[in-house]
């Protein structure tokens, strides 16, 4: 058994919600999962609470909130009633308060307009400020799969969050990397309280990573292998403190944490960025 590793969280988008995963994830000392109320045809928190109660109290649990079910499809909403009811219900379900709420991607509800859309998005995470003051949950954040277009619905009057998560890693364009940096400063956060999620892109065994290979990224990386390199890399595309990643092998989140050792090479990740930043000018990334 390890000691506790904050600095990874198991991401459950495609998870078949199955103990033997969580046990084993605690045996690594992974004792953070993340969630969402739509994962799992909604049923993430109820399937949760069933098969795994008892390991909850042990496990820093967040989860998220603005995807609701709907007739045909599930249906986005930054409607602060129903943000605040998605809370109670969250803590309902999983039969005890989540440790941490996201406003999951507000980018799809937030429209053209910035006027409308920054009161719509600062009385959404008003609702989430609400529910963690009220004790429905232990704090609020923000998770944005591109959160370009929020940077111009933020300022200094909007609510800050306690965590923004967004995508991170190799495959992640330069107009997503710029703007969760642009939107930690508003919201004065620090790299501690950046989240990466999806470090792979969507899969660790996408072609992709047998074409590239990202130790080139890492100081003294032929110790470890492309993938574990690519995840290590993550961190620093955008700089994060913590990274969300999915499995359902423990094996595999295993060989993740031992990546955490490898030391990155600043210079070749500045110069990727460079290069990242050339390629868009005139066309976004």
């Amino acid at each position: 058994m390890r000691g506790p590793c904050p600095r990874v969280v198991l991401g459950l988008h495609r998870s078949r919600h199955e103990r033997p995963l969580l046990t084993g994830a605690l045996d690594l000392g992974v004792t953070s999962v993340d969630t969402s109320a739509n994962y799992f045809g909604f049923r993430s928190h109820t399937v949760l609470a069933r098969t795994a109660g008892d390991l909850l109290p042990r496990l820093m649990v967040s989860t998220k909130v603005g995807c609701f079910p709907g007739r045909e499809r599930a249906e986005r909403s930054l409607d602060p009633v129903r943000l605040y009811e998605a809370v109670e219900h969250a803590a309902r379900d999983l039969g005890r308060e989540p440790d941490l709420v996201f406003l999951y991607n507000p980018e799809h509800s937030l429209g053209d307009a910035s006027a409308h859309g920054r009161g719509t998005l600062a009385q959404a995470c008003a609702a989430l400020d609400d529910a963690t003051s009220k004790g429905l949950c232990g704090a609020w954040g923000v998770a944005s799969w591109d959160p370009f277009p929020l940077v111009g619905f933020v300022d200094l009057t909007t609510p800050k969050p306690s965590i923004l998560m967004a995508r991170a890693g190799l495959l992640v364009g330069t107009r997503t990397l710029e703007a969760a940096e642009a939107l930690a400063v508003p919201w004065d956060l620090d790299r501690s309280r950046l989240w990466g999620m999806s470090p792979f892109g969507g899969s660790a065994a996408d072609p992709v990573w047998d074409r590239i290979d990202p130790r080139v990224f890492l100081r003294g990386g032929d110790g470890f292998s492309r993938v574990q390199a690519a995840f290590r890399t993550s961190y620093c595309l955008p700089g994060v403190g913590t990274m969300a990643v999915g499995t359902n092998d423990a094996a595999h989140l295993g060989e993740l944490l031992d990546a955490l050792a490898a030391e990155p090479d600043e210079q070749t990740i500045h110069e990727y960025r460079t290069l990242l930043r050339e390629r868009s000018m005139g066309q976004p990334v």
